[in-house]
């Protein structure tokens, strides 16, 4: 039942996407940018761990996990270290995530040609 879960989670996560781009006309980068702040309004209130446990890889794959990692992050360093540990905890936590962004952004600008 959990691949079930993940998959009925991880795709509505999508839908609600891809209704923002179709009707709302936001651009890929406002929803982007949306769902980083949901993910970290629902840490703040516990939902998204709750979703984490219910759905397992269809709530920590979507985008709105970075958020959720960033939140989580800079508030379990900044208890122990104060104001730097903020900055500490958010680096933490999605730092292989961020280096693997721009390392194979790199690559691909490496490799292919752009279109126009």
């Amino acid at each position: 039942m959990i691949f079930l879960y993940a998959f009925l989670v991880g795709g509505a996560i999508c839908v609600v996407g891809q209704l923002l781009i179709d009707v709302f006309k936001l651009t890929p980068a406002h929803v982007v940018a949306s769902f980083v702040v949901i993910g970290a309004f629902l840490d703040v209130f516990g939902i998204y761990d709750r979703l984490i446990d219910f759905a397992g890889a269809g709530a920590t794959v979507p985008i709105t996990s970075f958020g959720h990692s960033l939140l989580h992050g800079a508030m379990s360093e900044g208890h122990e270290h104060g104001y730097l540990g903020i900055a500490m905890g958010i680096f933490k936590l999605t730092s292989s995530g961020i280096t693997s962004a721009i390392l194979f952004g790199f690559l691909v600008a490496l490799f292919f040609k752009p279109k126009g």
